[in-house]
């Protein structure tokens, strides 16, 4: 959520900001509302506060005049019973008066709340304007020792590459046919080796984060209620791709959706609490399965393990201050974690910048990496594919967005409660991060060369088939 006090000081920041990242918002509306709800927030404070001096006032006055009552006859008393019903009277009035504007207040707050959800976090003043992600940047690129990405795989290899589907039918580490006769399409069984090198990936990936670089490990849960999706900013706009259980229907007291990230939970974990300022920045990684219906996602990806209905991701989260060149620096840094996974995995991948189009709702910055699959791209000559790259990461900055939302707020210096700033990023979703490493480590006899690091996790195998 965006903070309404800025918005009143300078809509037209908030109203590029949504048309630079392509996104509808009834601003008009918003603000007629806004100042309605000012208004009426206006005139309640004053007549509670002419409510207050009344009450005061008109006490003694109507102690005196019911002490007159007692001796008084005829014209007299008429008098002060005529004063004393005008005393009585005027606390009532303003009491129901205020009744009325409390009941205009709570008709238009829904309304007013809704649209403000729907107002997406403005991008950062240097990121790159586009429609969506055919203008994204790319910012440079890297590549294992012995191999070029520009260049094709079979000349530098000496053989024409597998897919990653032939790969996992070959070396049976997959079975889709099982998986869609159990769940549906885009579902999958990972077997034996499949298994196993999933399960190292993750592994790795957690241990480096944890033990090389000091995040927090944590567990969170991933069946959440529609609070923490709202407060992490993942409703109202993406709510189509959540999985919704319906608890409500069978008298629970709320609905719950499974998280299409770790980021979810782990953001949630400080909800509604003021956090003292030695206690930032926050660092915390979790692994978690994750559930993403993918609605409205078609084409060549459906097939294989690249977008699929569920997959385990280890997340990185980090809470910092409130300021713009800490939040910059930790998004190099989680940047950087992830290069050097890619870099000993021997994966070459690229970076790009995204441009506006490309950011959602919650990011004011965003930097997305890609590893090259040679089982992407366009068909050559020969019918196979030439490669391309596929993203594997994303890398965001959201400001106060999701503090905001989750009124996670920290204690300054100066003693003044502030909004902290977030930022995630993925270390690494399996079983997307498979297709790389099977088709870039395919060798000429049909099996895949286990990167070095990964042999201790997989039992000191140094290949598969």
């Amino acid at each position: 959520m965006i903070d309404i006090k800025a918005f009143r000081e300078d809509p037209t920041r908030f109203r590029d900001g949504a048309a630079a990242k392509g996104m509808h918002v009834e601003f008009d509306r918003l603000t007629a509302l806004d100042e309605q709800r000012r208004k009426l927030l206006s005139e309640i404070e004053t007549k509670r506060a002419e409510q207050n001096r009344i009450s005061k006032e008109i006490g003694p006055q109507m102690g005196k005049i019911k002490g007159q009552l007692k001796s008084a006859q005829g014209a007299d008393r008429e008098r002060l019973e005529a004063e004393l019903a005008e005393l009585e009277a005027r606390p009532v009035k303003l009491k129901n008066e205020i009744a009325v504007s409390e009941r205009m207040l709570n008709d238009i707050e829904p309304e007013w709340q809704a649209i403000l959800l729907t107002v997406p976090q403005p991008p950062a003043h240097d990121v790159p304007r586009g429609a969506g992600s055919e203008d994204n940047v790319q910012m440079r690129t890297w590549n294992p020792k012995g191999f070029d990405a520009s260049k094709p795989f079979a000349a530098q290899r000496g053989f024409a590459p597998k897919t990653h589907l032939e790969l996992v039918r070959d070396l049976k580490l997959a079975d889709f046919e099982r998986g869609v006769k159990m769940s549906g399409t885009r579902h999958y069984v990972l077997t034996g080796m499949g298994m196993r090198l999933h399960q190292a990936v993750l592994r790795y990936a957690f241990d480096f984060m944890t033990q090389e670089n000091g995040f927090s490990a944590t567990g969170v849960p991933v069946i959440v209620k529609e609070e923490c999706m709202v407060g992490t900013g993942f409703f109202p706009a993406g709510r189509e791709q959540a999985y919704h259980i319906a608890e409500s229907a069978r008298g629970s007291g709320h609905d719950l959706y499974l998280t299409g990230t770790g980021e979810v939970g782990l953001m949630g974990l400080h909800a509604d609490e003021i956090l003292p300022l030695d206690a930032l920045p926050l660092r915390y990684t979790t692994v978690s399965t994750c559930f993403r219906r993918e609605a409205g996602a078609a084409g060549k990806d459906t097939a294989g393990l690249y977008r699929i209905h569920q997959f385990d991701k280890v997340e990185q989260v980090v809470v910092c201050e409130a300021d713009d060149a800490q939040s910059r620096d930790w998004h190099k840094k989680m940047i950087g974690f992830v290069e050097t996974i890619l870099q000993r995995f021997e994966l070459p991948y690229r970076l790009l910048q995204c441009c506006t189009g490309d950011l959602g709702v919650k990011n004011e910055d965003m930097i997305d990496i890609e590893c090259w699959m040679p089982g992407r791209g366009d068909d050559g000559p020969d019918g196979r594919p030439t490669g391309a790259y596929g993203e594997t990461h994303s890398a965001s900055r959201l400001a106060d967005y999701q503090c905001r939302r989750l009124n996670l707020r920290y204690r300054d210096g100066d003693g003044k409660i502030r909004h902290a700033f977030a930022l995630n990023n993925t270390v690494l979703a399996s079983p997307r991060i498979l297709i790389p490493l099977l088709e870039i480590h395919q060798q000429a006899d049909g099996s895949v060369r286990i990167p070095d690091v990964l042999r201790p996790h997989m039992g000191g195998l140094d290949r598969i088939g």
